[in-house]
C-alpha cells in the first residue's frame, strides 16, 4: 500500500485517450495504402519522441517536425494543413472510460498533479474533461523541456517543493515517463497497461490495467 504526498500523472495516453494515430489515419488515407498505415503511424510516433529529446520548442513544431520527417521517409507529400489539422484535434480528445470516477475518489484523499508534454494554452480543455480537482498542472512549456528529459520532472519537484520519494507517478508509457522516473529515484510508480507499450519489470512498477486500479494501490 502506497502513501505518497502527491500522485502525479502523465496526461495524454494515460488519462486522455491519445488519438494521434486515428487522426493520422484519417488525414493520410489518400496518401498511404491501408495495409501500410500501421507502420506509417508507428513511424510518426517514433519521430514525435525524437522531436522532444532536444531543446524545448512549441508542441506545434514537434507535430510539424515529426509529420514532415514521416512524410519524407515514406516519399509522400506533406501539406501545410497537416500540422494544423492534427494540432487542432488535441483539445477535443476525452478521457479513457475508466478515468473520471477513480480520479475523483483518489482526489478526495490525495493532491493530484499533472506533468504533461503540452502547452499552457492547450492543456486546460483536457483537464476540464477529467472532472476531478487537480492540485497543480505543469506543462513542458513551463518546464522548457519535454519528458522523457529529467528537466521536466525536476521542474515539477521544484514547484511542489518535494523530492522523488514524495510522489507516486502514474503513466502508460515507459519511454516517456517511467524509465526517467526510475532513473530519478521515484520508487512509487504505476504503469497503466493501455496496451501500447509492454510491461517491463526492470523498472519496478506497480502494474494496473486501468485507473480503476489506482484507489486500491493507495489504500482506498
Amino acid at each position: 500500500m502506497l502513501r505518497p504526498k502527491y500522485i502525479t500523472f502523465d496526461c495524454y495516453g494515460t488519462l486522455i485517450y491519445f488519438e494521434m494515430a486515428p487522426v493520422a489515419r484519417r488525414l493520410y488515407a489518400d496518401r498511404i495504402a491501408p495495409e501500410a498505415m500501421d507502420q506509417f503511424c508507428a513511424d510518426f510516433s517514433a519521430y514525435r519522441l525524437d522531436e522532444v529529446l532536444g531543446a524545448w520548442k512549441p508542441y506545434r513544431d514537434v507535430v510539424e517536425g515529426s509529420l514532415r520527417r514521416t512524410c519524407k521517409r515514406w516519399g509522400i507529400e506533406y501539406r501545410d494543413t497537416d500540422t494544423a489539422d492534427v494540432y487542432a484535434a488535441v483539445p477535443t480528445w476525452g478521457p479513457h472510460p475508466d478515468v473520471v470516477e477513480p480520479l475523483k475518489r483518489v482526489a478526495a484523499e490525495y493532491p493530484l498533479v499533472i506533468l504533461s508534454n503540452s502547452m499552457i494554452d492547450l492543456i486546460p480543455a483536457s483537464v476540464e474533461r477529467l472532472e476531478a480537482p487537480f492540485h497543480a498542472v505543469y506543462t513542458a512549456e513551463e518546464a522548457q523541456a519535454y519528458k522523457p528529459r529529467m528537466q521536466a520532472f525536476e521542474y515539477m519537484f521544484d514547484r511542489l517543493g518535494c523530492g522523488p520519494e514524495d510522489i507516486l507517478h502514474v503513466s502508460s508509457s515507459f519511454r516517456y515517463d517511467l524509465m526517467t522516473a526510475y532513473d530519478l529515484g521515484i520508487t512509487d510508480k504505476a504503469f497503466v497497461n493501455r496496451g501500447h507499450e509492454p510491461l517491463n519489470g526492470y523498472y519496478q512498477v506497480n502494474d494496473i490495467p486501468s485507473i480503476a486500479g489506482l484507489p486500491g494501490l493507495v489504500g482506498l
